[in-house]
């Protein structure tokens, strides 16, 4: 029996073969159980196997989680999200199977799950971007769900009509790219401030929010994205020069002063 099926098969799942699939390729009961006492197959879950040696794959151990809950079971929720960048997430596993399963140091979450609502990603079955999100409306914060939401957007994981309504009615048209952006719209939100349309193009420029009835503009001075204090200037300027006003918010600021900020936008908006 050539065993080179057997290694693409595991080179295609991070270093990771299951028994059912170790017996599907010919493999017998009695050789399966030789290669674990010889250390070619090192058992990770009940019937969930490296094989040759702990495979440096980062992946390896969640393909091995989805393997030991059987056919049908994906990665999903907080790892699922994790997989696809849009949280950071150390905590067990979290699995979606067809039916019930309880495997160890594993969170197993039953429910049928559609074709639309599972994909691969980095080779591992997992659940959609657009369904994990929805299976995380309850779990995340309020904050912490909109930035993940951005972030699936921003990265082209999907678009808006790929949400259930409730995920998507207070989006904007363009993703926000920082949490600074979603903290300005739920200070707006908190303050009974017209919501600014957000990373607009205005005179050539994409700027943070702007109000086209007042041509007024905010710029949010995150270190992540204002760190060239020359270009800012620059052009803050040109949008002066073309008719509309602009103010830089800092984060010190909006969280510190929240009232006194309001305040000047109020009066801003409705001169």
């Amino acid at each position: 029996m050539t065993t080179e099926p057997i290694r693409r098969l595991a080179a295609d799942q991070h270093g990771i073969v299951s028994r059912a699939q170790l017996l599907n390729a010919g493999v017998g009961p009695d050789t399966i159980k030789h290669w674990i006492k010889t250390g070619r197959l090192i058992r990770l879950h009940h019937g969930v196997y490296a094989l040759g040696h702990l495979p440096p794959s980062p992946h390896a151990r969640t393909m091995a989680a989805v393997l030991a809950c059987g056919r049908g079971a994906v990665l999903s929720y907080r790892s699922a999200a994790q997989l696809w960048g849009l949280i950071r997430y150390t905590g067990p596993i979290e699995i979606t199977a067809p039916t019930k399963r309880t495997r160890p140091g594993l969170i197993v979450h039953r429910s049928p799950l559609t074709d639309n609502d599972v994909t691969t990603h980095w080779g591992i079955p997992t659940t959609t971007a657009a369904r994990t999100l929805t299976d995380l409306a309850h779990t995340l914060d309020p904050a912490s769900l909109t930035r993940a939401v951005n972030v699936a957007r921003l990265n082209r994981h999907l678009v808006l009509d790929d949400l259930p309504r409730r995920l998507r009615k207070d989006q904007t048209p363009r993703p926000t790219r920082s949490a600074f952006e979603d903290a300005f719209r739920t200070f707006c939100t908190r303050h009974r401030l017209p919501q600014p349309e957000i990373n607009a193009i205005v005179a050539g420029y994409e700027v943070d929010a702007y109000w086209p009835a007042r041509r007024l503009v905010a710029e949010l001075d995150g270190e992540a994205f204002h760190n060239d204090f020359e270009a800012d200037r620059a052009k803050d300027a040109d949008l002066l020069e073309a008719g509309l006003r602009v103010v830089r918010v800092t984060w010190h600021r909006l969280t510190t002063q929240p009232r006194r900020e309001a305040a000047r936008f109020r009066r801003l908006l409705t001169s």
